[in-house]
């Protein structure tokens, strides 16, 4: 498997401030941020399935448009992969005809232009021997991260999320683990507003990494625009022994 990113950033501001979102070889999307408008028509239109982690804005923000810039273009639904309250959410706030149409029924329910799929935190999404699979959250809003395995190795995405034992465990849980891609959205002199809003702060991310228990690369993601270089300085002081990587727009891992 090959994932390319998008847009990995915690905000907007400049052409290399993307939100999330992550191509996953051609046709499997991890969220759709604003990471997504770099991407041609015809590399929008090759999307069969999306993944959302949650339903926060700059994680899906380009949806709506995905949709309807495609519609001519496939001729059958794009899939939407949720937990269940991400899809309430999506129907009730964004697919509701006041902020987007419903394409979920055009032209009709039986020829639907989207299709939502609700995933059961046990589940595991084959798609043609790709394996994609729940990993769990913490989030101000139901959220989960994903393991994508390509049988040869895997990658873990964490989403947005905060302190979180069954994270941990999950991660550990699994024996090919290459890639781990971590959020971490504010500096340490932010830790409140970090706490509050169930994101990572370095000094409370090096605790968490004392659970992991896989050798891996660590990635991280969702820096805040105007506090990318102080965040990641302590970063890399507080983390050290685990060597940690800025993810950044248009790298891909191969896994």
């Amino acid at each position: 498997m090959k994932l390319r990113v998008l847009g990995c950033s915690g905000g907007i501001g400049g052409p290399q401030q993307r939100t999330t979102s992550f191509l996953v070889d051609h046709d499997i999307l991890i969220d759709a941020g604003s990471g997504l408008s770099i991407l041609s028509i015809d590399e929008l239109a090759g999307i069969d399935h999306v993944f959302l982690t949650h339903a926060h804005l700059d994680h899906i923000a380009l949806l709506p448009m995905l949709v309807d810039v495609v519609a001519d273009r496939r001729d059958k639904p794009l899939i939407v992969y949720a937990i269940q309250p991400v899809i309430d959410s999506l129907r009730q706030h964004i697919f509701n005809w006041a902020i987007w149409p419903d394409f979920s029924v055009i032209p009709a329910a039986e020829q639907a232009l989207l299709r939502f799929q609700a995933i059961d935190p046990a589940e595991c999404i084959s798609l043609d021997g790709r394996s994609i699979s729940l990993i769990p959250a913490n989030h101000t809003v139901p959220a989960v991260g994903y393991r994508l395995d390509s049988g040869a190795a895997s990658l873990v995405f964490s989403g947005d999320t905060g302190p979180c034992d069954a994270f941990w465990q999950a991660v550990n849980a699994i024996p090919n683990l290459r890639h781990l891609i971590v959020e971490c959205a504010f500096p340490n002199a932010e830790w409140r507003l970090a706490e509050l809003s169930r994101h990572y702060w370095p000094d409370m991310l090096a605790s968490e990494l004392k659970r992991l228990s896989q050798s891996c690369q660590l990635l991280i993601s969702h820096l805040k625009p105007g506090q990318v270089e102080v965040t990641m300085a302590e970063i890399q002081r507080v983390l050290a022994p685990f060597s940690p990587g800025m993810l950044h727009n248009d790298q891909v891992l191969e896994f």
